[in-house]
Order: structure tokens, then C-alpha cells, then sequence
């Protein structure tokens, strides 16, 4: 009966050993994962034709869309789903309706912002996060900054503030504040906690070289997606 006992309890950790050595490195085999449940659409700024801000050889669209596929990464290993408005270096235009034709630049980046409002509302997501990066004609200026809309979600405030800290914390190279603005139409018209990033200045010398930096971008990645985590967990505790 010993003998048997002691087979038994051989057979049992070899399985447990098995079990550990296939799953150990997977976090939700111990855990929940932190942003199981959660959707959000990610929107990287311009695109295409499109380029948005530019110093020298770095060009806003390029930038917004490296940060963007780096949160996309990281939230989906936390358990997010999660929807980009544009994979490529193409607008939405592009990616989405790919035979619409426009008479001019100015008309296409109309429908283009208006394709991503759209594209938001059908998803139905629980947020709404578009990244940009800044440049005005004086170099003095950096630091990157979380807006919301005035008068949109409720819970839009939370976030941006959520994420603002989140950036001040992980990278700790900015003294701003989460600002809430009236211009911006993708975050008037969006009916979900929505949030735009404005990633740095690449204005700014040492900025643009940060921002043109994978290990940086990676970093506010992190620091983007860390505070939207602290919002989930705020908002549903």
C-alpha cells in the first residue's frame, strides 16, 4: 500500500511539474487578467498624405503610429481587446475605404476624421484613446499632455488625469496637468471616455530625439497603458 501511495504522489508532481513548466509563463494562468473584458480603440494620429506635425525627418504620423502598435501589444497581453483605427502608414481613408476619392487634401482629412468618429461609435468600446505629438515654431517647449473633451463622457476626465499621472510617474520629464479642450472633434463626438496624447514636441530637440527612440516610445507605451489600467480599476472598484 505504501508503494503505491508514494507512485502516486511521484505521478502527481511530475503533472504539477508539467502543468507549472507549460503554463508558468503565462500571467493568467495564475491571475485574472487585468484588462480582461475591456475594449478599447486606439487611434494613431494622421497618416498617409497626412503627415500631421514634422522636425527635419520625423514626421508626427510615424511616431504616432510606432506608440500606437506598442500600446496595442501591451494591452492585449493584459487581456484588453483591442481595435486600431489604422495599421499601416496609410489614413483611415486608406486602411477602411480605400475607393473613396477626394477632390482635395483638405476634404480627404475631413472624412478621414469623420471615418474614425464613426468607426469608434460602431465598435462601441469602453474607451477611446488617439495619439498625437506636438511642434510650434519655438524649441523651447516639451512635455507630453493628456486632453479631454469639455463637455464629453463623464468619465473622461478620470482617464486623462489617470493617464497624465501615469506619464509624469514612468517617465518623470513633464510637469503638466491633464487640460480639458473644446476643439477637438473626435473627442466631442465620441459617447465613451476618450483621451488624446500628445506624446512630446518634436519641436523640441531632445524630445524628438526621444520620441524617435523605440526604447522611448516603449516607454510611453507603458506609461499610457499603466494609466489606463489605474483609471479600470478606479472606475470599477
Amino acid at each position: 500500500m505504501k508503494r503505491w501511495i508514494a507512485l502516486g504522489v511521484i505521478l502527481l508532481c511530475c503533472l504539477l511539474v508539467v502543468v507549472y513548466e507549460t503554463s508558468a509563463s503565462d500571467r493568467s494562468f495564475f491571475l485574472p487578467e487585468p484588462l480582461g473584458g475591456v475594449k478599447i480603440v486606439l487611434d494613431a494620429g494622421h497618416g498617409g498624405i497626412d503627415g500631421g506635425a514634422s522636425s527635419g525627418n520625423v514626421i508626427e504620423k510615424d511616431v504616432t503610429l510606432a506608440i500606437a502598435q506598442k500600446v496595442e501589444r501591451q494591452l492585449k497581453r493584459m487581456g484588453a481587446e483591442v481595435i486600431m483605427t489604422r495599421t499601416t502608414d496609410g489614413d483611415v481613408l486608406e486602411e477602411h475605404a480605400p475607393s473613396e476619392e477626394f477632390a482635395t487634401l483638405r476634404e480627404r482629412k475631413k472624412e478621414d476624421i469623420f471615418l474614425r468618429a464613426n468607426l469608434v461609435k460602431s465598435k462601441e468600446p469602453d474607451i477611446f484613446v488617439t495619439i498625437h505629438a506636438n511642434a510650434i515654431p519655438e524649441e523651447k517647449w516639451r512635455g507630453a499632455q493628456v486632453f479631454y473633451h469639455k463637455d464629453g463622457h463623464a468619465n473622461s476626465e478620470l482617464l486623462a488625469k489617470s493617464v497624465q499621472a501615469s506619464i509624469k510617474d514612468t517617465l518623470q520629464n513633464t510637469n503638466r496637468e491633464a487640460m480639458a479642450i473644446k476643439q477637438i472633434y473626435l473627442l466631442k463626438k465620441t459617447e465613451v471616455p476618450a483621451i488624446l496624447v500628445e506624446t512630446g514636441f518634436l519641436s523640441n530637440p531632445e524630445e524628438r530625439e526621444l520620441l524617435s527612440s523605440k526604447d522611448y516610445q516603449e516607454k510611453m507605451a507603458k506609461a499610457i497603458v499603466d494609466g489606463i489600467e489605474s483609471y479600470v480599476n478606479l472606475e470599477f472598484q
